[in-house]
């Protein structure tokens, strides 16, 4: 079954019981260069902090280590959380990357902070409006990398004049109503909150305007995805997935847990009820089954990219499954 909506990696750069974060940014390297060869879009990397089981704390570094060992896919940030820094920083980083990997980088913007509050004042930023601020430091950030004017006294070097692609990233419906009046492109967070799925869709696709960066509305939706030889295996393989949202959610974040044989009927209701709420779009199974649940998301939300997130502890597994979902 051939899936037209076109396909990229969420990579969380998980790290396994038993490994460390240089391990998991090398996997999280080497599995990009198996997707170019693939064949998938592009490759993002997303910013979370004080968290012991992901790796990409410094997401303009790993993204430069992803880039510097590929040559064609698009790699970028989904993405970087901007109340955690100042624009001009961000467009700084990223003009850099431009500068080094033309044609590129991608810089995905979400206004989460990706971690705790008490973490979030540890960025050495006041807690006061910052979110509330996530529009204007957008705006602010994208007129860095326009053409620097005469006599401007603020400049970011590198950054302005570069053509660098901006998304706005969201789980909710503020998010696509910031992309649509900006005219950029919209990645909805469905792989852990679904539950405003169509509604943010509709506030994006109707209020869309029209940008020198984007003439249409352009959607990609995240999907957790596992894919095996066979459905038991995959689901299997899923549950280091389950395993690590339930710990999260319960208080207790870690390493990414190995595979547990029959964990959901070992869980108690209100457990249940975590995965039943983040995990409800996760497409689990064999390669068919999988492509046959991209296909049938995608055309059912008109998306126009997926891109699909695999937090499975055997890195080789990882990188089958990434195979199996692309497969035609």
């Amino acid at each position: 079954m051939t899936l037209m909506t076109a396909l990229s990696v969420l990579d969380l750069a998980p790290v396994p019981q038993g490994s460390h974060p240089g391990q998991a940014l090398r996997n999280s390297r080497d599995l990009a260069q198996h997707a170019e060869r693939l064949g998938y879009t592009r490759y993002w990397l997303a910013e979370h902090h004080n968290m012991t089981g992901i790796a990409s704390a410094a997401t303009s570094v790993a993204i430069g280590f992803v880039a510097e060992g590929t040559s064609t896919i698009r790699v970028g940030a989904g993405g970087v959380m901007l109340p955690n820094h100042a624009p001009l920083a961000i467009a700084e980083q990223f003009g850099t990357l431009e500068s080094l990997y033309p044609g590129r980088i991608d810089l995905g913007l979400g206004r989460a902070p990706g971690s705790d509050q008490l973490t979030a004042r540890a960025m050495r930023r006041t807690l006061a409006g910052d979110a509330d601020r996530f529009p204007e430091d957008v705006a602010e950030l994208m007129a860095y990398f326009r053409p620097a004017e005469p006599n401007q006294a603020v400049q970011a070097v590198p950054g302005a004049g570069l053509d660098i692609p901006i998304w706005i990233l969201g789980s909710s419906t503020f998010g696509a109503q910031l992309a649509a009046y900006l005219g950029l492109p919209f990645a909805f967070a469905s792989h852990f909150a679904p539950a405003q799925l169509e509604a943010a869709l509709a506030f994006y696709r109707q209020g869309f305007r029209p940008s020198p960066q984007l003439a249409k509305p352009y959607v990609m939706l995240g999907v957790n995805t596992v894919a095996a030889d066979t459905d038991e295996e995959a689901r299997l393989l899923f549950s280091s997935t389950q395993q690590a949202f339930v710990n999260l959610r319960s208080g207790r974040p870690g390493k990414l847990p190995p595979p547990l044989e029959g964990y959901e009927e070992t869980l108690e209701p209100q457990h249940r009820h975590i995965l039943q709420d983040v995990l409800a779009r996760a497409v689990v199974g064999s390669g068919e089954t999988v492509r046959a649940g991209l296909k049938a998301f995608a055309q059912m939300h008109g998306a126009d990219e997926l891109m699909l997130t695999s937090q499975i502890f055997d890195h080789e597994a990882r990188k089958r499954s990434y195979a199996l979902a692309i497969a035609s």
